[in-house]
């Protein structure tokens, strides 16, 4: 049926699976990307948001790198909220609500429109592997679809399972099938597979909720977006609204512990730590007498709510029970209950730095197939398998972000490096150069690498290029503008600083605690420059100057810890043959064959003085 030889098969059409189908298209492979249902093409399987700690970071990043999440985000935002920013700049986070309905819309139409992707309806039940290097898939249909590499992007699907209560249902996605064959197939091919779990919560309808009684939450006053393009910016936003859990929600729940499937042994597989389910959290914290709720409107026209915190895996009837004692839930009805879901995963540790496979050539894995959990992680991982791919074939090289690049760096390195036993989730703290690493940045850091790649046109990094002379041009103003006492005084008294008694120049001024540009500002020949400059300008040239101490020492630690990542490790290095590691090390590192002296330092339970053993040898 299908006797085309495609360069790059993608399976599976959710985060992961969107953003390798466009990277490898746009970077001119002939690309098929493969659902089981062309319908849920970019769906939000849990909440309808995009961004967050860490989160926002990424989609920012993606975006730099030519993918398509953040135009999508901005193009279906109905709320936007810069998380953060009563902390410093490595922290502040960007966030959207999002119509569920239009995301999924404007993915399927941005793909659409992406030259060399083709489509297909069908399960991939099998892979075609010869030599040990993939050649196709094979498909519910018995349809052989042959190709020079393939993405496995399989979400919660494989060998899925839904539990509400007492009650397990096949399933990838409430409504969906599960898909099957593939776990089985890799594992005779020698891979170690293992089950996840996560949990998604109750779908309300607005109409039978009293809003009075909850907490409104708005969007900022002032919409920002992800994308660096000229998408959309909000004119009007949806409010969220916060509630609270109580002893009485609390109690009815415990009643239902024994019907629990993470209490009766029914559920053995670990959930996401930080994402815990309603009835995990009352368990674990049961000394705190309330937990928090976020009601989040499912889009501009529908009515469907998500209860943001209350997922679970409890019998419906005492979710709903439960859910009718939450102030303004006294009259709720419900649309679906939560669920929980397990499903097969390949610890990552069996991955290179660019998501292939160590057993098979040209096979890749990206997002929760390889123990992650949330959209920004997985599309994160599609973009860089979607690239690395195309690379492959057409003989280019590997395409790695370092950990002081970018946080998709920070988050593959840990993945093969460290492993993980439970779902990943990316947060600020696990970038240690998170200073380097911020939102406002990214295009700086990525947008010459992907218009190297050939994924960014020349305008965008023209685009770039003109930001960064222009923060450059600004930040030499303000170093070089003096401030006299009579000047700058009355601005420092508003703020409560100390005045000085001797000119300043405007920079040295702006680095005190609580002054901002914006602050600045106020007096007439700086505002005269400063507001002849973007917002992203301005922010930029004001960071740099804030923090520059800070970013010069975060430098100083990126160029010592890359003198480590030049000492190369021989792929073939037999670790057995030091006596002087430890015994744990030589396991680690024969399991995960870190390809430099750095990445085997990051490695969990290699301790300093095994890689000093390593040094010397290497050394001599």
């Amino acid at each position: 049926m299908i006797s085309e030889i495609y360069d790059v098969i993608v399976v599976g059409a959710g985060h992961a699976g969107c953003e390798a189908a466009a990277a490898a298209a746009n970077l001119g492979s002939k690309t098929l990307l493969i659902t089981m249902n062309m319908q849920t093409i970019g769906q939000m399987s849990c909440n309808p948001a995009m961004g967050g700690i860490a989160k926002g970071q990424i989609v920012r990043e993606i975006d730099a790198m030519g993918g398509y999440s953040g135009i999508v985000a901005d193009k279906s935002a109905i709320q936007f909220k810069m998380l953060n920013l009563s902390k410093g700049p490595a922290m502040w986070s960007p966030r959207t609500q999002n119509d569920r309905m239009l995301f999924a819309e404007e993915w399927r139409l941005a793909l659409e429109n992406t030259p060399n992707l083709d489509f297909f309806q069908d399960m991939v039940k099998q892979l075609i592997v010869e030599n040990n290097k993939v050649a196709g898939v094979v498909t519910s249909l018995g349809i052989e679809i042959k190709a020079k590499s393939v993405v496995l992007t399989n979400g919660t699907f494989l060998n899925g399972l839904i539990h509400v209560g007492d009650k397990q249902l096949g399933g990838g996605r409430m409504g969906e099938p599960r898909a099957f064959g593939i776990t089985e197939q890799l594992v005779t091919l020698g891979f170690e597979a293992g089950r996840m779990k996560t949990g998604t919560p109750p779908r309300v309808d607005g109409r039978s909720l009293d809003y009075s009684k909850m907490e409104e939450q708005k969007g900022d006053e002032n919409p920002q977006k992800f994308s660096y393009l000229d998408t959309p910016k909000l004119t009007k936003q949806l409010s969220c609204h916060i509630v609270y859990t109580n002893e009485t929600v609390h109690d009815i729940l415990r009643e239902g512990f024994d019907r629990s499937p993470m209490f009766n042994g029914t559920i053995q597989s670990l959930g996401p730590r930080y994402c815990p389910s309603i009835e995990d959290k009352i368990n674990r914290f049961a000394e705190r007498n309330r937990h928090q709720l976020f009601v989040e409107p499912e889009g501009w026209k529908t009515v469907e709510i998500y209860v943001n915190g209350f997922s679970s895996s409890l019998p419906e009837d005492v979710q709903i029970k439960a859910m009718k004692h939450i102030p303004g839930f006294e009259n709720v009805k419900v649309f679906r209950p939560g669920y929980a879901i397990e499903y097969d995963y390949f610890p990552p540790t069996q991955l290179k730095h660019t998501l292939e496979t160590k057993l098979i050539d040209n096979l890749y894995f990206a997002g929760q197939i390889n123990g992650t959990t949330g959209y920004e992680e997985a599309a994160g991982q599609g973009l860089i398998a979607g690239i690395n791919a195309h690379n492959k074939v057409h003989e280019k090289g590997d395409f790695i972000l370092n950990r002081d690049e970018a946080y998709i760096g920070v988050l593959i390195d840990d993945l093969i490096t460290k492993g993980t036993e439970e779902p990943y989730r990316m947060f600020t703290s696990r970038a240690e150069y998170r200073l380097l690493l911020r939102q406002d940045n990214a295009d700086i850091r990525l947008t010459e690498k992907a218009y190297q790649l050939g994924l960014a046109k020349e305008d965008r990094l023209r685009r770039v290029e003109t930001k960064v002379s222009e923060s450059q041009s600004l930040e030499e103003f303000l170093r070089e503008t003096s401030l006299k006492p009579g000047i700058i005084n009355p601005v420092l008294e508003s703020i409560e600083s100390s005045p000085v008694d001797q000119a300043y120049r405007a920079a040295q001024i702006l680095t005190r605690p609580n002054m901002t540009l914006e602050k600045l500002d106020e007096i007439d020949f700086i505002k005269e420059v400063s507001t002849q400059y973007n917002d992203e300008v301005r922010e930029q040239a004001e960071i740099n100057i804030k923090y520059k101490g800070y970013i010069e020492k975060e430098k100083e630690n990126v160029a010592k810890l890359n003198r480590l990542e030049n000492i190369k490790i021989p792929e073939d290095f037999d670790y057995t043959k030091l006596s002087s590691l430890s015994a744990e090390a030589k396991q680690k590192m024969s399991n995960v064959r870190p390809k430099t002296i750095a990445q085997a330092g990051r490695i969990s339970g290699v301790s300093p003085a095994d890689i000093n053993v390593l040094l010397v040898y290497l050394g001599r």
